[in-house]
């Protein structure tokens, strides 16, 4: 399945496209960055708490205005001192196994995306909701990450979004290149 999704997404390649790249989300010069954040939305640790600090204390003041976030919701501020325009905010789930927490890890990717479109932004990166903190497997959670960027593209195909899937860590940009590998050969269903 991931196959066919991978190869749909590839047919419109000149507006959509999907890419993993490993770095610090805070240096992207897109329009928009994805802060895995926690339920205030008030700064933590991790890429939440690099993204607060590199954007400055306006994005705390304007993240205060907005009453928190659920699990799997998206929320949009500015990005201030950052390259990026803005920053969705989004909160993962603190992985325990449950089938439920596949659906809003999913989620975190369809309500940024779709929170993106509705403003208009046609660039944006996402770190590895999740799999810091709050413990959610790696190899499962680039899969749902892969597989819900994908699927958000062919749903898509006449908008032209840049989809960047960043990882901080070899660890994790190995899993998603495998997975990536994976799925270009069929591998995959």
């Amino acid at each position: 399945m991931i196959k066919e999704l991978l190869a749909d997404a590839q047919k419109n390649k000149a507006q959509n496209a999907i890419s993993v790249w490993r770095g610090d989300i805070t240096t992207l010069d897109c329009d928009a960055i994805v802060n895995a954040a926690n339920s205030t939305l008030l700064g933590g640790g991790g890429v939440d708490g690099a993204i607060h600090n590199t954007a400055g204390p306006q994005l705390l003041e304007e993240c205060k205005t907005l009453g928190g976030c659920t699990t799997g919701a998206a929320k949009i501020t500015y990005g201030y001192n950052l390259p990026a325009s803005y920053i969705i905010h989004t909160v993962g789930p603190i992985y325990n196994g449950k089938v439920e927490q596949r659906l809003e890890l999913a989620d975190c990717y369809k309500n940024s995306l779709d929170l993106a479109r509705k403003h208009h932004l046609h660039s944006i990166a996402f770190p590895a909701i999740s799999t810091g903190a709050y413990a959610y497997p790696v190899d499962e959670a680039a899969r749902i990450a892969l597989l819900t960027c994908t699927e958000w593209i062919n749903a898509n195909a006449d908008y032209g979004m840049s989809v960047v899937l960043t990882c901080f860590n070899s660890g994790v940009y190995n899993a998603y290149q495998e997975l990536v590998k994976k799925a270009q050969n069929g591998e995959l269903d």
